[in-house]
């Protein structure tokens, strides 16, 4: 049997007791309770998108072209690989992109600084956090967050500002490091920063958040809000597409282009060091999988499609930062389940402390998007954004 070390976490009951697998009176009363705050979520929610909409709360404009890269609802639908493939495809057609992101999980202004702050009646102007100027990194993936690394690391011509005021991180990116084009990472509610285009993403294995607003489900808003997108890419479809969900969305949203992309593992990539593995590699070999992602299934479902025997898995929460003891039992009990290499995903490899001495090796996948259909069509959206942008600087 393969062995399974984590305990059942708060995070994976409640999404048992979301989803409907959980039985029993108190799960039952539990989703009664959500629901009614569903409800009231889904007000709030709607009342706010009015407000903007009716110019009572204004969204601020920056003078430059600003994209957003969103979803509706909460959960990994695989985003960041999609803000690499817009802010690559800018930058090689002569923009000077900046990617603006909350930084979630990053460190900030440590909270009794703020106490401190706000009982002396004091207050600091603290400039954005730039992870990368477009030149170099500048911080480590502690400071700047998993995401804004990642992106970092993966784009060296690409700059990206870490800030939860994306007006603030745009206003300095334009006016300190000189960039024309801004993608809001993760923006799609993100109604400050008005006159922009919306790209929205769609999980096709889980396209609706299971029906429900938060917190009696995973959507952030209403799934009719989708109108608001230029652009959707429905992410992790199978080789077929997902033709069904694609003309759900055509209906909710008649005018925006559709796209639909899985992510598609490239090579392995060794943690410490610069050495690259074919994905053959896998095949035959027997692996340990350690992931800290929303959906650590689809990592161990790629590991096992590449022909790997997954021997042993260790699952954190979406997010974790790991130990270096954590590291050490899990290479330890991995070792012990007969594994040859520990796998991790890219994401997880940011927050991988280093490890001197180390009994497996570490390897790491690294995954880009591909389009299966609709790639056309991006590409000439992408133009036309650049040609709008050259025409408004000239």
């Amino acid at each position: 049997m393969l062995p399974r070390i984590n305990t059942e976490s708060i995070e994976t009951y409640l999404l048992s007791v979301l989803d409907g697998t959980r039985r029993g009176r108190v799960a039952f009363l539990l989703r009664g309770c959500l629901q009614c705050l569903s409800w009231i979520f889904a007000i709030l929610v709607q009342f706010r998108i009015w407000l903007y909409r009716h110019r009572i709360l204004r969204g601020n404009t920056l003078g430059c072209q600003v994209i957003s890269v969103g979803n509706l609802t909460v959960g990994g639908t695989g985003k960041t690989p999609v803000v690499e493939v817009f802010a690559r495809n800018l930058q090689q057609q002569g923009r000077k992109v900046a990617i603006l992101s909350r930084g979630y999980k990053s460190r900030s202004i440590p909270f009794w600084q703020k106490i401190w702050l706000r009982i002396t009646n004091r207050s600091i102007e603290v400039p954005p956090r730039v992870v990368s100027d477009g030149n170099q990194l500048l911080l480590d993936s502690h400071t700047a967050g998993d995401e804004p690394y990642m992106l970092a690391s993966n784009l060296p011509d690409v700059a990206v500002v870490v800030d939860k005021d994306r007006v603030k991180a745009g206003k300095y990116a334009i006016r300190v490091l000189g960039c024309d084009t801004l993608i809001l990472d993760d923006g799609f509610q993100y109604l400050k920063l008005g006159n922009r285009l919306d790209i929205a993403l769609v999980d096709r294995t889980n396209p609706y958040g299971g029906g429900h607003l938060l917190p009696r489900g995973l959507l952030r808003e209403p799934m009719k809000n989708i109108k608001r997108a230029g652009f959707i890419f429905i992410t992790k479809c199978d080789q077929q597409g997902a033709p069904e969900l694609k003309n759900k969305l055509r209906e909710l949203n008649p005018t925006a282009e559709i796209s639909e992309c899985r992510h598609r593992a490239k090579y392995l990539q060794s943690l410490f060091g610069d050495d690259q593995y074919p994905l053959e590699k896998l095949n035959g070999l027997k692996v340990a999988a350690l992931s800290a992602i929303a959906v650590p299934e689809s990592f161990e479902t790629a590991l096992e499609s590449f022909g790997a025997t997954l021997v042993y898995r260790r699952r954190f929460a979406d997010h974790h930062r790991f130990s270096q003891q954590e590291i050490i039992d899990t290479l330890n009990e991995a070792e012990v389940a007969g594994a040859e290499a520990l796998l991790t995903t890219e994401k997880d490899a940011v927050r991988f402390p280093y490890m001197e001495r180390r009994n497996l090796p570490l390897l790491y996948m690294r995954v880009e998007i591909e389009m299966l259909s609709g790639e056309e069509a991006f590409m000439k959206w992408i133009s036309r954004i650049c040609f709008k942008q050259a025409q408004r600087a000239s």
